[in-house]
């Protein structure tokens, strides 16, 4: 069973002067395991996509299936964690407070979210720092507690919007690195949106390039880089014939920029 199938889904959305077409005719197959990347210009509709994904928004036609039933049944279950563009931490909880907190929600008992929160800042090495607050840590770090708190109910797929679109690229670079060695280490499904050309190339196994607003599927590229790679791979003929691939496609959709 894939972890996301998408059939011709297309949403529209209204407004007062007129609608505006978000999405048109998308198919899409996630397998369970894979890291994919949506990328594609500013309001291509990666996020929408995402967001219907999550059932934060619903289709306007066509069907998708979060693993195997309605993404509104996926909510219900925690089949995926959602992490977004900013790290949305409470100021005034801890970091390891603010990684239980959905499993507060969950009424899970106090000493098996505690525990369940020291496991997940250990995955994202941030060990130590839970008394720490927000305010405490820099913006990389705040980005890792969020993706944390993704993980402290253990979820089958983790969504992930832009989330190191804010960071300096040094911090990116090193948040790459981290992120490919976490889904290593989980085995989870993750879906990430990006408007970089290099860090989809980087992290995927697949690439999933979006046209200018309706959003459509260009072109999916399956990338065959070693699973262990490093950014020291960047510099190689292999990653910059990929990410030609995907630039030129995002030049055929018009909606290249530089």
């Amino acid at each position: 069973m894939p972890a996301v199938a998408i059939r011709d889904l297309s949403l529209v959305f209204d407004t007062a002067d007129a609608p505006v077409y978000a999405l048109s005719h998308v198919d899409l197959t996630v397998a369970t395991g894979d890291f994919v990347s949506l990328i594609g210009p500013s309001g291509c509709g990666k996020t929408t996509l995402l967001r219907v994904m999550a059932d934060l928004e619903r289709a306007t036609s066509g069907t998708i299936e979060v693993n195997g039933v309605s993404p509104e049944e996926a909510r219900l279950k925690r089949a995926y964690g959602y992490v977004f563009q900013a790290p949305a931490l409470y100021p005034w909880r801890t970091v390891l407070r603010n990684v239980t907190l959905p499993l507060e929600i969950m009424h899970t008992p106090r000493a098996e979210r505690q525990e369940r929160a020291r496991r997940v800042l250990d995955l994202v090495n941030l060990a130590g720092f839970e008394r720490k607050f927000p305010w405490q840590l820099s913006g990389g770090m705040q980005q890792r507690v969020s993706i944390a708190r993704a993980l402290a109910f253990d979820p089958a797929i983790l969504l992930m919007d832009e989330p190191f679109g804010a960071l300096d690229e040094i911090i990116r670079d090193h948040l790459n690195e981290q992120l490919l060695r976490l889904w290593h280490r989980t085995g989870k499904t993750v879906i990430f949106v990006t408007h970089s050309i290099p860090e989809a190339v980087f992290l995927s196994t697949r690439i999933v390039v979006m046209s200018p607003r309706p959003g459509r599927i260009i072109d999916i590229v399956d990338n065959n880089l070693p699973a262990d790679r490093t950014l020291d791979i960047r510099d190689s003929a292999d990653f910059a014939a990929l990410a030609h691939r995907v630039r030129a496609g995002l030049r055929a959709g018009h909606g290249y920029e530089e």
